[in-house]
């Protein structure tokens, strides 16, 4: 029994590693022949959600600078940022309505993009559209999760099963703006990271379905670019702390919750303000013949970390957060008699 185990064992083993050097080989293969270049941008289409602000709103610009049709969803069509696309963009610029939530907005942009669809059709979708709620777990509310996961996991799987069939028409791009925090956990971003944890694990099945029709899928994962964006939500100590209910308030102390607001937007208040990389990253997603599956957008400094951080066992990953003077602070506050 146990020699006819090991031998299964070995057999399996065998076959993974079959597996994975002819996938290895398939992919050299690929990369030695050349791919052919994507199609050109004129006569082609691209819609973006969430284009009333942040990266969004520059992606926009840039596709129409470069010729395509875009179809720049917002949130707000008669707000500031639409009237801002529209006089700055070409007449090949048209807002939609879209609220990523809403399955009556998905279709019936999906029926205005197929009104008036260029003669090549949908080259990409670029899902875009996100918000952020920031706090700890136990400040939160099962609602504070629901509308993060809403707009950042749902919004993106709602927009990609309405438009899947006109992309795969064209054989074109699905684009998907995820974060390091779906895989980098940490102080007051649980909901955020949730929501995109799961971007990402939808992201990745479609990206093995769409492969048999020549579809490409790229997951963009920026670092801290609050500063390039309004996706933050403002709150001081005392927003978090007149939602809490008296057992929480026993926990967690007001001049805790004072310090824990400071430090994190004091994070954010560091920053990228610079657009351009992440724009220029969801470009080469959208325009490459041979786009990248992840974008990681982040300092030279930091790269190695969080290229690394995914591999690493739970017990060192969890360890990195005690060298942190906020975290071993937090401690000893909360545990302050």
């Amino acid at each position: 029994m146990n020699a006819l185990f090991f031998i299964s064992q070995i057999i399996g083993t065998v076959s993974i590693s079959a597996i994975l050097i002819l996938a290895l080989a398939k992919l050299f293969s690929r990369r030695w022949r050349g791919q052919a270049e994507p199609a050109r941008s004129r006569g082609y289409a691209v819609l973006v959600t969430g284009c009333d602000s942040g990266f969004g709103h520059h992606l926009a610009r840039s596709l129409d600078l470069r010729g395509f049709v875009v179809f720049a969803g917002c949130l707000c069509p008669d707000g500031d940022g639409a009237r801002s696309l529209t006089l700055q963009s070409s007449s090949n610029l048209k807002i939609l309505k879209l609220d990523v939530t809403s399955d009556e907005d998905v279709q019936q942009a999906k029926k205005t993009v197929q009104e008036n669809l260029p003669e090549k059709g949908l080259w990409a979708v670029v899902n875009n559209a996100g918000i952020s709620h920031w706090a700890e777990i136990e400040w939160s509310t099962i609602e504070d999760f629901r509308s993060t996961v809403d707009v950042n996991l749902f919004g993106c799987i709602r927009t990609s099963i309405a438009f899947l069939p006109l992309v795969r028409a064209s054989k074109g791009r699905m684009v998907y703006v995820s974060s390091v925090f779906a895989f980098f956990n940490c102080l007051n971003l649980g909901a955020y990271s949730v929501s995109k944890r799961g971007l990402e694990a939808f992201a990745d099945c479609l990206r093995v379905e769409m492969a048999s029709f020549g579809v490409k899928v790229s997951i963009i994962q920026p670092g801290n670019f609050c500063q390039a964006t309004n996706i933050l939500k403002l709150k001081t100590g005392s927003d978090i702390w007149e939602k809490l209910d008296s057992e929480r308030r026993q926990i967690f102390s007001r001049q805790y919750i004072e310090l824990a607001t400071e430090y994190f937007l004091s994070t954010c208040r560091a920053g990228c303000e610079d657009a351009g990389p992440v724009v220029d990253a969801m470009l080469h997603a959208v325009t490459s013949a041979r786009p990248k599956r992840r974008y990681l957008l982040v300092s030279a400094v930091d790269r190695v970390f969080f290229q690394l951080f995914p591999f690493l066992p739970t017990v060192l990953t969890d360890a990195v957060f005690s060298l942190s003077s906020m975290y071993a602070t937090r401690t000893q506050m909360l545990h302050a008699k």
